[in-house]
């Protein structure tokens, strides 16, 4: 069979899957759509927040730009590792304890304020919004190579699926598909990597693989800076060391947010006790580094196998694949010397073949000639990736509009009935949205993701980090944190990037740092606005001060003044 027929067998058997547990698992109460009832297993939940983690933008992306940007890529990879154990550890058992549903909730409580919750609330939803942006246009990529139309068709298509599934389950229909689909993506991402690995090195664990030795004896890393160094580009090992400031920063950023994303936050209320929440941590952390720990291996198989197959080759001679992405229009080739040959080169002037990063993944099995199957089955997982990440998203907007908005604010007497119907309402609305940005992002998947990760870091990390650990924090240092983090991370991005309508004028960024790495500068400014405006007001009441103690301590343990 070709790889067009497997694909339809294969990915219409895993979305029969996805729906079919989705109709299962329907929601049938608030709770059931907010947290799934409260009764996720610790093992279930690793699982489902693995996939909720692992987004497009890691599965698709990563690997991606880690093949173009070389050493500097490793920002990506540390920053999200580095977070998911800052998350787990610092920030997921106390609010657990806390028990509310949302960020928002746990701010409007903490901070005894409507207003605290607002602000939050508004936080919220641009930053899910911003993340869901990315995904959508992870969603397209798959569905352009799948179908073989367009991008922007891929986007259309991808809205309708992700809009049935989201609005029919909530949390507990896309705990459960989020199971299946870490299954899927994992399996479609591991297989491939092991099947180019023996192919190239002869050694079939990936993470291995990629220092291995080639045929010739020379080192594939060795090869990939000698091909890398001959078309103008830096050697691959060594590509982005002479931008560190720019190293630092996104990887701060990407850190601190993942600690204040919503919708990784949100699944550990969907366990029954604050055990399982931090057993529920462990397995999701093993269960991503096995993505993680194989991406830098992708990257450079997929990165290798690019230049010897394009590099000053005929045009005409191309392989059946660079045809069919083609036809997406994320891969374009212009023949600027008419002598039709491709010439892939570092000098823009020069070069002839533009790439859109975010297809390496899915086009690396092409390029290597793997088995149909296993090209379909990295396309099934591409799809699973962001569209588990995207549901996971869609449900942090609905909550937040249904929930923290309506029930907690403007109409406190809504029905069950009223405030589901008004979180399928936010999805639909959303869903649409973000397809509509998707189509044209301000960057590739992994960058408008950490887009939204500056923007959590900015605005929630210290509001959640000191609504635990500090009693004397209040809600007008809280208030005032999050809008000024907010509002200058906002106001950064939009001016430096010209996809918003900004100038973006690159040799004007603060201190040389990208808009994905700001977030910690908003990070630093929300941290001392809201420090120096808590100490210069009024403490909060002690009932709150008591929760906070009670919030860090774990039940049955000896009261903080008692003699041992």
């Amino acid at each position: 069979m070709d790889i067009k027929t497997w694909t339809y067998i294969i990915v219409g058997l895993t979305f029969a899957l996805y729906i079919g547990i989705a109709i299962w698992a329907r929601a049938g109460s608030t709770k059931e759509f907010y947290v799934a009832g409260g009764g996720v297993s610790p093992l279930a939940n690793g699982l489902a927040t693995a996939a909720d983690w692992m987004s497009a933008a890691s599965y698709l992306s990563m690997a991606g730009l880690i093949s173009f940007m070389g050493f500097g890529g490793a920002q990506y990879l540390m920053g999200w590792t580095g977070g998911y154990v800052l998350l787990a550890l610092l920030l997921a058992p106390y609010l657990r304890k806390f028990g509310k549903f949302t960020v928002p909730d746990f701010i409007g409580e903490r901070y005894y304020s409507k207003t605290a919750r607002m602000v939050a609330l508004l936080c919220a939803i641009l930053v899910s919004f911003t993340y869901v942006v990315g995904q959508m246009k992870g969603v397209g990529v798959a569905f352009a190579r799948f179908l073989e139309v367009p991008f922007t068709t891929g986007i259309l298509i991808g809205i309708a699926i992700v809009f049935f599934y989201a609005v029919l389950g909530g949390m507990k229909g896309i705990t459960y598909t989020q199971v299946a689909q870490y299954c899927v993506l994992i399996f479609a991402f591991t297989v491939p990597a092991i099947f180019i690995s023996l192919q190239m090195v002869g050694n079939p664990i990936p993470q291995l693989g990629f220092g291995g030795q080639l045929e010739d004896g020379t080192y594939l890393l060795d090869k990939l800076n000698m091909l890398s160094v001959d078309l103008g580009f830096a050697e691959y090992t060594s590509m982005g060391m002479d931008d560190r400031v720019n190293m630092f920063f996104v990887t701060a950023a990407l850190m601190f947010g993942t600690a204040g994303l919503p919708h990784v936050i949100v699944r550990f209320f969907t366990v029954p006790k604050v055990r399982d929440a931090r057993k529920s941590a462990g397995y999701a952390l093993l269960f991503i580094a096995i993505l993680y720990t194989t991406a830098p291996a992708v990257a450079t198989f997929a990165r290798t196998n690019l230049i010897q197959t394009v590099s000053n080759q005929p045009y005409a001679e191309m392989p059946s694949w660079f045809s069919k992405w083609e036809k997406s229009t994320l891969i374009k080739f212009e023949d600027k010397n008419q002598d039709g040959l491709i010439q892939y080169v570092a000098d823009l002037a020069q070069n002839e073949l533009t790439i859109d990063r975010d297809i390496m993944v899915l086009a690396n099995p092409e390029i290597a000639n793997l088995p149909a199957w296993v090209i379909a089955l990295v396309i099934a997982g591409g799809l699973a990736a962001a569209l588990s990440t995207a549901a996971g998203l869609l449900l942090v907007i609905a909550t937040s509009v249904s929930h923290d908005l309506l029930k907690k604010n403007l109409m406190p007497a809504i029905s069950e009935k009223g405030e589901l119907l008004a979180a399928r309402i936010a999805i639909a609305i959303a869903v649409v949205g973000a397809g509509f940005f998707g189509m044209n992002p301000p960057g590739f998947v992994a960058q408008v993701v950490a887009l939204a990760f500056g923007l959590a870091a900015a605005s929630f990390f210290p509001a959640i980090i000191m609504g635990i650990f500090d009693k004397r924090m209040n809600k007008e240092g809280a208030i005032a944190g999050m809008i000024v983090g907010i509002l200058f991370t906002l106001v950064y991005i939009w001016y430096f990037k010209p996809q918003l309508g900004g100038p973006g004028k690159p040799e004007g960024y603060w201190f040389g740092i990208k808009p994905e790495g700001i977030g910690i500068l908003g990070m630093i400014l929300n941290l001392i606005i809201a420090l120096v405006v808590s100490r210069a007001t009024t403490a909060p009441p002690q009932e709150i001060q008591e929760l906070v103690e009670d919030i860090r301590i774990p039940r049955g343990a000896a009261s903080p003044g008692a003699v041992h």
